[in-house]
């Protein structure tokens, strides 16, 4: 069975995709990102365009593509990996007021990969970090991932 994309002529590795255009998907979020030709358009950078930034909703748009080790969308573009919330983040309210600023999330659904533009505004780490336990999504006692006890553990103990 050969590559699954038009043109590719490789034997398919995974997911219909050969060795070269499977690696580029686990890593860009799109197969025809990266690679010889650094091609800066695919199926990622399109969705990106046409609906991302097209979407006047108010409900939590996830990214379907590659995602960050903590559940962020990410997309290959002008040369690096970038956090797509921070691209859409950029092109709705333009550039950040300091290099220190992150693009925070309304909705508190940042770690599910959440694009939506009219949740995303830039803040100060202290206030990202304020709106984290307000939304009840700061990794603290038993949702830290590196936690020994439950809080049913420590009150026994107490």
């Amino acid at each position: 069975m050969l590559c699954r994309l038009k043109g590719c002529e490789r034997p398919a590795l995974a997911k219909g995709l050969c060795n070269a255009h499977y690696r580029r998907l686990r890593r860009h979020g799109d197969p025809l990102c990266g690679g010889p030709a650094k091609t800066p358009n695919g199926e990622a950078h399109r969705y990106f365009s046409e609906v991302v930034i097209a979407y006047e909703g108010d409900e939590c748009l996830l990214w379907p593509f590659g995602r960050v080790s903590g559940g962020y969308g990410k997309v290959w573009h002008e040369g690096k990996t970038h956090l797509v919330h921070r691209l859409v983040c950029e092109k709705t309210n333009g550039p950040p007021p300091t290099p220190d600023h992150d693009a925070a999330h309304g909705c508190g659904k940042g770690r599910l990969a959440c694009v939506t533009k009219r949740h995303l505004v830039w803040k100060t780490k202290s206030e990202n970090e304020l709106d984290k336990l307000a939304h009840g999504t700061n990794p603290s006692g038993e949702r830290n991932p590196n936690a020994k006890l439950t809080k049913a553990d420590v009150n026994e103990i107490r």
